[in-house]
């Protein structure tokens, strides 16, 4: 697969850049990591965030492999390659999974030869593609994914992205689409654990960032769970979903979400 490479500007901080910064990832400027600093140093609960929902991300699809049997996943608002990417987890479980990565950003694009990488046995792809075009990302992952069988579609940290209600069309959209068995894995920032911390840090993203964003309650989360079976504990702090006994009494984090089963 061919992707033309487009112009990536160093002095100007990007979203996709700095959250690639807190997860310890190299894929950033400096411009990324002084914008990455300040947002921290005025809410160093985001780097928290960043690896909770960074683990939650790897026990979810832990269990979809390994406990619900999916072998399809379609992942969007990707954001940049780091240590345990979904198809990663899912191809050391099953290595004939197959995951389709989606996201419009174009450093992301410029890297995305680094997700385009797979077990013989299964298939991983890329999609250049907005969340708010569903009909795109469906037609496209059609070409991957067979819509005749269960698919987890992931959605992390990206739903803040569209800032008012059409949001829920919007994935309620893509989660129409996918087969009885499907799964919604689904999480976001809130302003639970710390509200002046979390409306301050999205005040400096949005002055920062070129993808604005929108902190959401945790009711306004499991709105996007309506029709589904959410399965336990429910739409709860990222950190607190299934942790296991290492992190039966982890500190909760302004990220909450859930995942859920598509009847």
């Amino acid at each position: 697969m061919s992707l033309e490479r487009p112009v990536i500007s160093t002095n100007v901080p990007h979203s996709a850049r700095i959250w690639n910064y807190w997860l310890g990832g190299k894929d950033c400027y400096e411009i990324d990591r002084q914008v990455g600093d300040q947002i921290a140093g005025a809410n160093p609960a985001i780097l928290d965030i960043a690896l909770a929902q960074r683990a939650f991300l790897v026990r979810a699809v832990e269990y979809l492999v390994g406990e619900a049997g999916i072998r399809q996943f379609l992942d969007v608002g990707t954001g940049l390659p780091t240590a345990n990417n979904t198809h990663e987890v899912a191809q050391r479980i099953a290595p004939e999974t197959r995951i389709v990565y989606v996201d419009h950003d174009p450093v992301v694009l410029a890297h995305a030869e680094a997700l385009l990488t797979s077990t013989p046995e299964g298939a991983t792809d890329y999609i250049d593609a907005d969340l708010r075009d569903p009909a795109t990302i469906l037609e496209q992952a059609a070409k991957t994914l067979d819509f005749t069988q269960p698919v987890a579609l992931i959605l992390l940290g990206i739903t803040a992205h569209i800032t008012d209600d059409t949001v829920y069309e919007v994935v309620g959209r893509l989660v129409d689409a996918l087969p009885s068995g499907s799964h919604l894995v689904l999480c976001d920032d809130t302003e639970v654990i710390n509200p002046q911390q979390m409306r301050e840090m999205i005040e400096q993203w949005n002055e920062a960032s070129d993808n604005p964003r929108v902190n959401r309650s945790p009711e306004e989360l499991a709105r996007f769970f309506d029709g589904l079976e959410l399965l336990d504990p429910g739409v709860v702090s990222v950190s607190r979903w299934r942790p296991g006994r290492s992190g039966e009494h982890a500190a909760e984090v302004d990220d909450f979400g859930g995942v859920a089963r598509k009847p």
